[in-house]
């Protein structure tokens, strides 16, 4: 019998606030790198908000040691050097590994919502070659169940298995809701997760614990070994919202600023290699897989 999974620790989000992009950018820290003992293998997670017109959406910039999962709640990007358009319910998923650089020709179409989350790679694979997965509609699988559509990013839920290429095991989906509608999502006990509500009235575990737009909840942690359930439920609004769950590392890590990294030396050749031009750019990844991956 599958052991049911609850939620045991809620957390407020920040309100939103002015992002580093500037006029247009609102952004809230869902979790803070500073919580990563508590949180791993999840290093971080921003809900940004972006309305900048014709304005780029930043600069190049570099990433290493770690992997980015870019969900687009609403709108779309658009980069020709990295892989074209993604829009509404599609991913970028990005292994920074042993370092790369990206944003470089990066444009919003109309008004943009996205989650970024940072997410840790194993210590054996934290200088992984780098590479990205733009994971676009077609190669989404979408689990339906009465009153309930589940994309699915990565990980299973049901009979379907998300597309998505693992360093870390992790479950990324996406569930809409019917008001007063449930789904199960099967879950390994070892697994850390949490449920991020994007819209409308959540209700979590068998318990129906509510969940607000603004707070993420998070599972408990059972001491049992093999397949747990969490349900996942509508109140009278329906309802929106984006599971996170993996297996965590158990690695104490070292950041500073876009460079996630074993020890405070790795951080210094980070950077040394960084200034030398040595870390690839996504865009010339992309132009290998002929603009798409």
């Amino acid at each position: 019998m599958s052991i049911h999974r609850r939620i045991t620790r809620t957390v407020d989000t920040p309100a939103l606030a002015p992002g580093f992009i500037g006029a247009g950018h609102l952004m809230t820290p869902v979790l803070s790198i500073d919580d990563y003992a508590l949180n791993d293998p999840f290093i971080m997670l921003a809900d940004d908000h972006l309305d900048l017109g014709d304005r780029p959406v930043g600069g190049p910039h570099p990433h290493a040691g770690f992997e980015t999962v870019t969900l687009l709640i609403d709108g779309e990007i658009f980069d020709r050097d990295e892989g074209g358009t993604i829009r509404a319910g599609e991913v970028q998923w990005m292994t920074a590994g042993s370092g790369i650089i990206h944003g470089e020709n990066v444009a919003t179409r109309g008004r943009v919502r996205l989650l970024q989350l940072w997410l840790v790679l194993p210590r054996s694979e934290r200088w992984a070659t780098p590479g990205f997965q733009d994971i676009h509609d077609a190669a989404i699988p979408v689990r339906r169940e009465p009153g309930a559509t589940v994309r699915v990013y990565s990980g299973t839920s049901g009979a379907a298995r998300g597309p998505a290429r693992n360093h870390v095991p992790v479950t990324i989906v996406e569930a809409v809701l019917e008001p007063g509608a449930s789904v199960e999502q099967a879950l390994p006990a070892s697994y850390n997760g949490f449920v991020y509500p994007i819209s409308g009235d959540v209700l979590a575990g068998d318990d129906l614990l509510p969940l607000q737009v603004g707070q993420v909840g998070w599972l408990d942690r059972p001491a049992s070994q093999g397949e747990t359930v969490l349900r996942l439920s509508a109140g009278p609004a329906g309802a929106r919202l984006v599971l996170y769950a993996g297996e965590p590392q158990h690695d104490p890590i070292v950041s500073h600023g876009p460079f996630i990294a074993d020890t405070r030396d790795d951080i210094v050749r980070l950077f040394a290699e960084y200034r030398s031009n040595r870390f690839i750019r996504l865009s010339e990844l992309a132009h290998a897989h002929g603009g798409r991956a």
